[in-house]
């Protein structure tokens, strides 16, 4: 069923590029390019997303990490943390989705080589400046470390323990990588505030109150992480106990600790019912209190909403609700989670039921102003809004990799829950899976047509560009209507902070409007509209890993069918290995023919 999907996906997307291509070599100039990325001259050779996201992750650590200090130098801590994150949910990709070709010895390389980096950049995360930064940044953190453990578990599951020295080395790393996700966890869950609004996370003790979608869908998905797959941590190096008035004797010495579980179900329960979607089904960015004055306050309600639409906000939960369904067997989840992809979707102008964009394509696409904006995209494409102007910042450039990252996670093969409620008997875990594979697979054209797009803004060196609807040659982007942004919509994220935000001392952890805007000169005059603004950066790179990363597994993995039913089965089980060598992955089988994809390792 996958796998003819996947082809019927690819023959759909050949038709309207086809059709769009003919279009636009009819009644384009050259002065006057389309910024479509179906352009006929500008379109990549996109019959191989393996062999595209192999290349997307060696040019992102060949051109922004270095080795010796273990970081990734144009990186802030924050999108450092989320680069790990991305790369740690490619590698297992790469342990777990790999075509049958590759030779054990070739993925192996490529794992080790990453992973090592991964390691190097535990030590050169600047832990003292995080733990001084707002909570969405610590939490970050928290989400980092459990996907390397969560790599580290499923890679290992292709090694037997019973030999000594045959499992696999990064084993190690396990109580180190749960250490550091502990003690963030410990100071960022410090941020849970029931004075105010009753309940929810505060963005930033150094900010006027602020509960934002992103932290709390952060604290959610970080939270019910911890629940399913931190192993436990004993360890109280090196100050985390006495900053965090927590006592050694309640350090979770072990595996799936209640408090976390309670912690995701109680933040997701505020969140629903925080007022916190507009009228298309999207979270807003945040609430403040109207109001507000520091031991003044009357008001304590969350009353004063800014109304900005960023697609991270759409993507962070959707892990969340799939690790809650995980660990509860309540399928309302599922059932949230899925309204919210849906909703994304629409708001690209992609219509979903019949795989095209929702607006009856234009005849002539260089026509301007002949795109519609649906608030986060137009013809299927998601983006930012300040992807069309290019003032999208360092955070900006980081949201939509974000997005994809997390809707991978969502729709990754269901294992069996932990339990199952007694009181929900409408259908067995089994079909649940199966209903939850049949709405993924419903959004594999969209999840195609957003790789295709972002494969079309990589530059002569292999980078990609932030804004998707343009592609690599495109010069004009007449085509498309300016953004919009809702009345009461503060774009802080990429405008900065308004002043007014601010308490006695300002927030001197993140990079200003005006410090971003000098490290990243404008070019408004490029022929390239990517290389406008910031340009292409590591945080654009991450996008395009991301996205490509969504479409090999949800899409174009030609085992995905046989992925879906070996998982399906399967508890998550946290560093329990298979003990024999004959049940490692059919697709880590030797062969002796080395994919082209893996020739530069």
């Amino acid at each position: 069923m996958h796998y003819s999907y996947g082809i019927l996906t690819r023959f759909l997307m050949y038709l309207i590029f086809i059709s769009l291509v003919l279009n636009n070599n009819a009644e384009s100039t050259p002065q006057n390019q389309t910024s479509d990325f179906h352009e006929q001259n500008s379109e990549p050779d996109m019959a191989d997303t393996w062999d595209s996201l192999v290349k997307a992750l060696d040019v992102l650590q060949s051109n922004y990490f270095e080795n010796w200090p273990g970081v990734w130098p144009t990186a802030i801590d924050w999108t450092s943390a989320v680069t790990g994150t991305l790369i740690f949910g490619a590698l297992t990709t790469f342990s777990t989705s790999q075509p049958k070709s590759i030779s054990t010895t070739a993925i192996e390389n490529l794992i080790n080589r990453r992973f090592s980096q991964l390691t190097a950049s535990f030590f050169g995360q600047n832990t003292l400046a995080l733990r001084m930064q707002a909570n969405d940044d610590m939490l970050w953190t928290v989400l980092e470390w459990l996907e390397g453990i969560k790599f580290i578990d499923e890679h290992s599951s292709h090694y037997s323990s019973e030999i000594v020295g045959d499992s696999w080395y990064a084993q190690q790393w396990i109580p180190t990588f749960a250490h550091r996700a502990r003690i963030f966890w410990d100071q960022a869950s410090q941020g849970w505030d029931t004075t105010l609004c009753d309940g929810g996370m505060t963005w930033n003790p150094r900010l006027t109150p602020y509960k934002n979608a992103i932290t709390n869908e952060l604290y959610i998905s970080a939270s019910v992480g911890m629940y399913l797959y931190f192993p436990g941590d004993n360890n109280v190096s090196p100050f985390s106990v006495s900053e965090s008035n927590v006592s050694v004797s309640d350090l979770p010495k072990k595996t799936r600790d209640p408090k976390f579980l309670a912690a995701a179900q109680d933040a997701y329960h505020w969140l629903v019912n925080s007022n916190m979607t507009d009228s298309n089904g999207l979270f807003v960015d945040g609430f403040h209190i109207s109001g507000w004055k520091s031991n003044q306050t009357v008001n304590k309600k969350c009353d004063d909403r800014n109304e900005m639409v960023y697609t991270y906000n759409q993507g962070v939960l959707l892990s969340g609700l799939s690790g809650l369904y995980q660990a509860t067997g309540d399928r309302s989840y599922l059932d949230d989670g899925h309204k919210l992809v849906r909703n994304v979707i629409a708001a690209t102008g992609w219509d979903l039921e019949n795989s095209k964009p929702r607006e009856d394509a234009p005849e002539n696409m260089n026509e301007p102003g002949s795109r519609i904006w649906y608030g986060l995209g137009q013809l299927g494409i998601l983006e930012e809004a300040c992807d069309f102007s290019s003032d999208c910042s360092q955070d900006g450039q980081t949201f939509k990799g974000i997005f994809f990252h997390h809707l991978t996670i969502f729709c990754s093969p269901l294992q069996n829950p932990l339990q199952v409620p007694e009181e929900d008997s409408r259908d067995s875990p089994e079909k649940i899976s199966q209903w939850h594979s049949e709405n993924c697979d419903n959004y594999g054209s969209w999840i195609k047509l957003n790789a295709m797009a972002a494969l079309s803004t990589v530059n002569a060196k292999g980078k990609f560009g932030a804004w998707w609807g343009a592609s690599a040659n495109t010069t004009s982007s007449s085509t498309v209507n300016a953004p919009q942004l809702p009345a009461m919509a503060i774009d802080h994220r990429n405008n900065g902070i308004p002043s007014e935000w601010n308490l006695d001392q300002p927030d001197n952890n993140r990079p200003n409007k005006e410090i971003d805007t000098l490290r990243y000169p404008r070019n408004p005059e490029s022929s390239d509209l990517n290389d406008r603004g910031r340009g292409r950066t590591i945080e654009t790179q991450t996008g395009g890993l991301s996205v490509l990363r969504a479409s090999w597994e949800l899409v174009d993995y030609p085992g995905i069918l046989e992925s879906h039913v070996a998982k399906r089965s399967k508890h998550v089980n946290l560093h329990t290995r298979r003990t024999s060598h004959s049940q490692r992955d059919p697709l880590c089988s030797s062969s002796s023919i080395k994919f082209h994809a893996l020739r530069h390792f």
